[in-house]
């Protein structure tokens, strides 16, 4: 970790040449994905400058939130189980609201606290069966339901390339993410976020248009 400051400097160099090439003119947020790396490289990443930090496992990150002593933003970049919504409090963003029934439970959360859970709808773009997520046929309607929804506040989309993707796909991915936010606003969703994005694919998400990305790998190397 001797040279985080320096990978986080030229990951954001990269991020901004991307930004610049894409010309959508959106700011992009670097969210670091900590899963599997104890509290302290929380605080590192934090020392280097990134104040958004992602995990895929609930008890994970309550278990470091614990002994994290800087202020950084929790994002919940896994799936959520419904029975696990109550822990929603300590995040500030959830990137995978992935079907109708956890909208719901979500949905409940946000009404009994008085204040609307954040999230950003996961679109699944090109059906793929190992992936969660909202296909985009689906969307329009769902985008229209969750309006009603008062405890949840939709404010953009998610969605995750497959793997083995060549850069074809990988812009069909992410160009059908963008429509995705399109239908969201369409149905008066304040929906400007889009999360999509790896430590293999960022470059190309940013040129599409993400807002935010989503990067372990290429901070940290392998696990």
């Amino acid at each position: 970790m001797q040279n985080l400051a320096e990978r986080v400097s030229e990951v954001r160099e990269r991020m901004a040449d991307a930004a610049r090439r894409g010309g959508h003119a959106q700011s992009v947020r670097l969210v670091a994905v900590t899963k599997t790396y104890g509290p302290g490289i929380v605080e590192a990443v934090y020392a280097c400058g990134v104040e958004d930090v992602g995990e895929n496992r609930v008890q994970e990150a309550l278990d470091k939130q614990a002994l994290v002593k800087v202020p950084v933003r929790w994002h919940l970049i896994g799936h959520l189980q419904r029975n696990k919504v109550n822990a929603l409090d300590r995040f500030w963003l959830l990137h995978s609201l992935d079907s109708a029934r956890l909208a719901d439970a979500v949905d409940e959360v946000g009404r009994k606290r008085d204040r609307p859970v954040d999230v950003l709808v996961q679109v699944n773009v090109v059906g793929e069966a190992s992936k969660g997520g909202m296909g985009l046929a689906g969307l329009p309607r769902e985008a229209e339901r969750l309006a009603g929804c008062a405890g949840v506040r939709v404010v953009g989309a998610m969605t995750m390339a497959p793997i083995d993707a060549d850069e074809a796909m990988l812009r069909q991915v992410f160009a059908g993410a963008r429509s995705a936010r399109d239908m969201l606003c369409a149905a008066g969703h304040p929906a400007v976020e889009l999360s999509m994005g790896m430590s293999g694919d960022f470059e190309v998400a940013i040129e599409e248009g993400a807002t935010m990305v989503r990067l372990g790998t290429i901070l940290f190397g392998e696990r």
